[in-house]
């Protein structure tokens, strides 16, 4: 390599590694840490205390059921970020722990379970003393799974747990009561989780149950079952039963919905159609009180009706409906019958070939090499011979020709 060329070499280095210093100085300056701050600056901290008016009587057994059975797998919607395994205490009509500053701190610590508006669901309910234990979206703590006490030996005197997901899904909230949990129903709840977690989305049955009148949406938030209620107000007032008995036979046929078993308050509600005609209510040390006479004040649900269509209704009489197209009943009257109404099956007719005439020439095409030719028509003004059973035996074909064996059978 010539001086002059071994210069050049050096330069071209040098000059690379000064870009390689301005791209790593730009590269530098472009890094930035992610802090506490940062991270919890968009999270919002603001709460508003509920005013629920509280009763003053304590939790019976009937309501701690109805709570369990009303708000258990319940769906609402995050209000704020709610941290991932971490336990919330919302006072009643009160404050919520932790506040502001550590509230953020345990959302970037923990990290989140769900964000402003994301859909979550109560999957837990507990009663202890005085508060409600509500796990949502699974709980703070990570699923219990029996695979997590087995070992799977991967050598000699090597174990090895098997590889499961042991974070947690979701969060707790206790709400807590001072002097005891009262005798609540399950919409007082959801208005103290106002300020966490909105449920105000509502379902079918309670859609339905406010197009009823004042009195039968006042029974239904009470959880009573009125006689005269139909299918869709039960439900709305008690949910789905626990189990379903059907008895009688014809007319005397009726199902029963139990709600409840021993030694809890039991309640019988019979249907007879979709209507509800008995309700039993048994309770521990209390003779069953029977309730048969209608409740309904008057009112009748809607029955449920099945629309006929656009049918024409001659001379006032209901007409059933039809498949028929528009112009399928402009037939002609000697092609239905008169007993049924419908068309007469229409048989095809067999074609026939017409006769030729005497003196009129018939121009047949020739026959084709190796096909048969046909049979040569009879002469006019002959008559013609009744059909005769073919001949036995093979056929003839000349004289002089080679004899054609029988067919073997």
């Amino acid at each position: 390599m010539t001086p002059l060329a071994h210069r050049r070499s050096i330069l071209r280095l040098a000059m690379a590694g000064l870009v390689l210093a301005g791209l790593a100085s730009v590269a530098h300056g472009q890094v930035f840490t992610v802090g506490e701050k940062t991270a919890t600056a968009d999270i919002n901290t603001d709460f508003k205390p509920t005013h629920v008016e509280l009763p003053d009587a304590g939790l019976t057994e009937r309501g701690r059921r109805e709570l369990v059975r009303d708000l258990e797998a319940e769906q609402g919607f995050a209000h704020r970020v709610l941290p991932l395994g971490a336990t919330l205490t919302l006072q009643a009509n009160g404050n919520l722990t932790p506040r502001d500053d550590q509230y953020k701190q345990v959302v970037y610590k923990k990290g989140q379970s769900a964000g402003p508006g994301d859909r979550i669901v109560v999957t837990g309910l507990e009663f202890k003393g005085d508060r409600i234990v509500i796990d949502l979206n699974g709980g703070p703590y990570p699923p219990h799974r029996f695979m997590r006490h087995i070992q799977i030996g991967v050598g000699m005197g090597e174990t090895a747990p098997p590889n499961l997901d042991e974070r947690a899904t979701g969060c707790r909230i206790n709400l807590v009561f001072e002097g005891g949990v009262p005798e609540l129903s399950a919409p007082e709840v959801k208005a103290l989780l106002q300020p966490v977690v909105d449920f105000t989305v509502k379902t079918g049955e309670l859609a339905y149950a406010d197009t009823l009148p004042a009195p039968l949406k006042s029974a239904i938030a009470s959880h009573e079952v009125l006689v005269g209620m139909n299918r869709r107000m039960v439900l709305a007032a008690l949910g789905q039963p626990e189990s379903k008995v059907r008895e009688g036979s014809g007319d005397e046929r009726y199902e029963e919905w139990i709600y409840g078993h021993q030694p809890q308050t039991m309640h019988f509600v019979r249907f007879v159609g979709d209507r509800v005609t008995m309700v039993k209510t048994a309770a521990l040390g209390k003779p069953i009180d029977v309730q048969t006479d209608d409740a309904m004040g008057g009112y009748l649900p809607p029955p449920s009706t099945v629309a006929v269509g656009d049918v024409p209704k001659p001379e006032g009489k209901e007409m059933p409906p039809t498949l028929k197209l528009p112009n399928e009943d402009k037939v002609p009257t000697e092609t239905e019958n008169p007993d049924t109404g419908y068309r007469k099956v229409q048989m095809p007719t067999p074609k026939t070939t017409p006769a030729a005439t005497p003196g009129e020439e018939t121009s047949e095409p020739a026959p084709a090499s190796g096909s048969t030719a046909p049979a040569p028509s009879a002469p006019a003004g002959s008559t013609p011979s009744p059909s005769a059973p073919p001949p036995s035996g093979p056929p003839s074909l000349g004289p002089g020709a080679p004899a054609v064996p029988p067919p073997l059978m």
